[in-house]
């Protein structure tokens, strides 16, 4: 990615993550009340910065498509909200036993347990309520189509379907392919309908939807490939959470597979892979082709 590039896509992700930070925030106003302790823990964990991936994608894509920016802000902030709940409850003692998230306490640590449960399940569920209600589509079809490519995305057969398998995995070695859908499932499925969203917001249904979904899928899994290099390689000041976590709970992983350099490799193929599927958007796509590069290039 040349210098130029890079500055371009991180002063568009620096942009979308202000305006994405500011609907997530009016969309949990706080409430007076015993349960404003639940409020404050759903901002904590949903407000507590982060790179904002999942959010950008959604409106990049939405953007692509010529739909409202207001409405693609709305669906950026529900998937960041579901995505901030996987994250309360992955840390927790039960799943990966982890007392670090994005460099500050995580919700279960800051609060207590039983908060940060509930935290999670109440930014789930705030998540498909956002993208049900009027203001993001005046089109019921279109709000109903994001609810349950989002269910399909987050649920048993995606991302909590992928969550078990890492956690049954533990200890054993696992094969290169259930590697692979493991990963497609826990981290790959949310990014791949990030990146959809956007096409669902704006009603393209032909094959421009499907190079989007291709191109989701391929970065999902380049991302997840980096994570896995980053875990080994980065510090925990760099990663804002504990390094080192996959080799020591016994976790099959590319790197573990691949080793270093084969891993970097394979993220780099999955990289270009998603830049191809884009090369019939020409320049409007630049941004996303740009962030294919800087998944696999980022240091945290």
């Amino acid at each position: 990615m040349s210098a130029t590039t890079s500055t371009s896509l991180k002063e568009a992700l620096a942009h979308a993550c202000t305006d994405i930070e500011a609907t997530i925030d009016a969309l949990l106003p706080m409430v007076p009340g015993d349960e404003s302790i639940l409020l404050e823990a759903m901002r904590y964990a949903a407000l507590g910065g982060g790179k904002r991936l999942r959010g950008f994608l959604a409106v990049e894509v939405a953007s692509l498509f010529g739909a409202d920016r207001r409405a693609a802000l709305r669906v950026a902030a529900s998937v960041e909200l579901l995505h901030a709940y996987s994250l309360v409850h992955d840390d927790l003692p039960s799943m990966d036993d982890d007392d670090l998230r994005r460099g500050r306490p995580s919700t279960h640590r800051q609060f207590d347990e039983a908060i940060a449960i509930l935290a999670g399940d109440a930014l789930q569920t705030r998540a498909f309520e956002i993208l049900l209600e009027d203001e993001t589509s005046s089109d019921a079809t279109i709000r109903s189509n994001l609810a349950l490519a989002l269910a399909r995305a987050s649920g048993a057969a995606g991302m909590v379907g992928g969550q078990v398998i890492d956690i049954r995995g533990e200890g054993r070695a696992l094969p290169l392919d259930e590697v692979r859908r493991l990963h497609a499932l826990k981290t790959g499925a949310l990014i791949r309908y990030a990146a959809e969203s956007g096409a669902i917001l704006a009603g393209v249904t032909d094959d421009r939807r499907d190079a989007i979904v291709s191109y989701g899928q391929n970065l999902g899994t380049a991302f997840q490939v980096a994570d896995d290099v980053l875990d080994t390689t980065a510090s925990a000041e760099e990663l804002g959470k504990t390094a080192g976590k996959d080799e020591a709970s016994g976790k099959s992983t590319y790197v573990s597979l691949l080793g270093i350099d084969g891993a970097r490799a394979e993220a780099r193929r999955l990289s270009d892979q998603a830049r191809e599927a884009l090369s019939s958007f020409g320049a409007q796509a630049a941004a996303l082709r740009a962030l294919a590069d800087y998944v696999v290039e980022r240091r945290n």
